[in-house]
């Protein structure tokens, strides 16, 4: 199979889809659009895309994308350790190096605030597209006094040392990621551990009256449905109107759920259903 992932080479995608697809064809593309695009134009079989992280949220280009401009479904998601490092070109790790500069994507350098305050401040911080374009940066300018701040993946890719391991603020820093495909249907994955259950909807109400949402939520509650995600987003139509993704803790059965989408239904939401898939959680052990 061919599996397209958010890139470039030694990103986080590319290490989860390294652990979970370690046998098939791994292609990075530039962006998460590009990638979703092609599993539907077939370039590709499945594609790894980032959802959700626990201190920046839903990754809101994922969400609308797959809302608003494509016909696609999660088959199987992915939960993945985020690890950061402070990594130096091997040519000045000795110890009288003096760190001038700090590279890395906007998101790493705010999951490691503060450690990156109470050791360097006064460092400047210097933002780049990812992780990873960090880590290539450093390894192709070993004349500069700079480090980055990326993944073991990263760090053993580009040739780089690792000085500081584990920098990031919450050491339970996690990142949903999702195996997208065009067709529905639950991916088994053999190399990762199978955790839990999830269907993923995606509503629109009717209208912007009261109680609207309330009897939306009502038609889970009842049916003892239990919801692990409620988030909103805007349909940009106007302001103020709104779609909201829900997460259901169980797959798709023959009764519970299609009775809460037939009433939905009726009570004149729209109502996609994204997947009905298996939650697999990725070790911290690298092997490639």
């Amino acid at each position: 199979m061919k599996i397209a992932y958010l890139g470039p080479v030694a990103s986080f995608t590319d290490w989860t889809t390294t652990r979970a697809f370690p046998n098939e064809e791994r292609i990075p593309y530039v962006t998460i659009p590009d990638c979703i695009e092609a599993v539907v134009e077939g370039e590709v079989d499945y594609a790894v895309v980032p959802l959700e992280n626990t201190l920046e949220g839903s990754v809101p280009i994922t969400v609308d994308y797959i809302f608003h401009e494509a016909t696609i479904h999660i088959t199987a998601e992915l939960i993945s350790p985020i690890q950061q490092h402070l990594m130096i070109h091997p040519q000045h790790n000795s110890s009288d190096f003096t760190l001038n500069k700090i590279l890395s994507h906007s998101h790493a350098l705010a999951q490691c605030h503060k450690y990156l305050h109470g050791h360097y401040r006064g460092i400047p911080c210097e933002q780049t597209t990812s992780t990873a374009a960090a880590a290539k940066y450093v390894s192709e300018h070993p004349e500069e006094a700079i480090a980055a701040i990326g993944n073991e993946l990263a760090a053993e890719h580009y040739g780089l040392t690792i000085i500081k391991k584990d920098i990031h603020d919450i050491l339970s820093n996690q990142t949903r990621f999702i195996v997208v495909h065009k067709n529905e249907h639950a991916l088994a994955l053999t190399t990762v551990k199978e955790e839990s259950n999830k269907t993923t909807l995606m509503i629109t109400l009717p209208d912007d009256h009261s109680g609207a949402l309330h009897q939306v939520l009502s038609t889970f509650a009842w049916r003892k449905l239990n919801l692990s995600k409620i988030e909103s987003r805007p349909l940009k139509t106007e302001l103020g109107r709104y779609f909201f993704i829900i997460d259901v803790a169980q797959k798709m059965d023959d009764i519970l759920l299609p009775g809460a989408i037939s009433e939905m239904e009726a009570l004149g939401c729209t109502v996609k259903i994204i997947g009905s898939y298996s939650s697999y959680t990725i070790g911290t052990d690298l092997q490639i």
